[in-house]
């Protein structure tokens, strides 16, 4: 069985206000999606973090098989070796992607035209207009109505997802040395996986 997941990644004013979102689909199941902002970035940095945490709630799910749909040219043509990373700012997150990726059976990724991929351009939209979406399709993002450890994630989850990033972002440090802005992209990383298991409050909006 291979699950249809379609990515996204947006940001208004590049870099500005970004964030991502993702929609996975598997016969005969509900949609899985999740989305969040995630500060300010770049449109491809949202891109690359769309894709990384669908891989993440595919791992989770025990997916094999991934057939990942993205509207972003540069990034599925990187992952697929076709073009070079040469933007600093993008080197950890093809790592990291690229690890996350060898935990399957089998990924592909393909481009997709904007309009093909319209469900997860709404979630991104949403969440960057401070907008709710239908958490009754989605089984990653907290329900604001039932705060229950039942849907919160677990601190061996949280203290996991924080050390693949680390372990991503060492493994690129080792081979390339570090950056300043990779270094502070990280951190974000790390900052938004504590948001999301609830281990920090979510920064207001200003």
């Amino acid at each position: 069985m291979v699950a249809i997941i379609h990515v996204d990644g947006g940001s208004r004013g590049n870099p500005g206000p970004a964030a991502y979102a993702f929609v996975i689909r598997i016969d005969g199941q509900p949609d899985v999606e999740g989305a969040a902002t995630i500060g300010t970035a770049t449109n491809n940095i949202a891109e690359y973090t769309a894709l990384i945490r669908a891989l993440e709630r595919s791992a989770e799910l025990g997916l094999p098989h991934l057939e990942i749909l993205s509207d972003s040219e540069l990034m599925v043509k990187q992952m697929n070796g076709e073009y070079r990373v040469k933007n600093a700012d993008l080197q950890d997150l093809y790592a990291e992607a690229q690890a996350l990726r060898r935990r399957f059976q089998s990924v592909t990724l393909a481009h997709i035209r904007r309009e093909k991929n319209k469900r997860a351009d709404e979630l991104c939209n949403l969440v960057l207009d401070g907008k709710p979406f239908d958490y009754k399709r989605d089984s990653t993002a907290p329900k604001p109505s039932a705060p229950t450890p039942s849907v919160r994630a677990s601190d061996r989850a949280v203290r996991a997802d924080v050390l693949a990033c680390l372990d991503a972002a060492a493994k690129s440090w080792a081979a390339n040395g570090p950056a300043q802005p990779a270094v502070s992209l990280v951190w974000e990383q790390i900052w938004s996986i504590l948001e999301d298991g609830h281990v920090l409050k979510k920064k207001k909006a200003n």
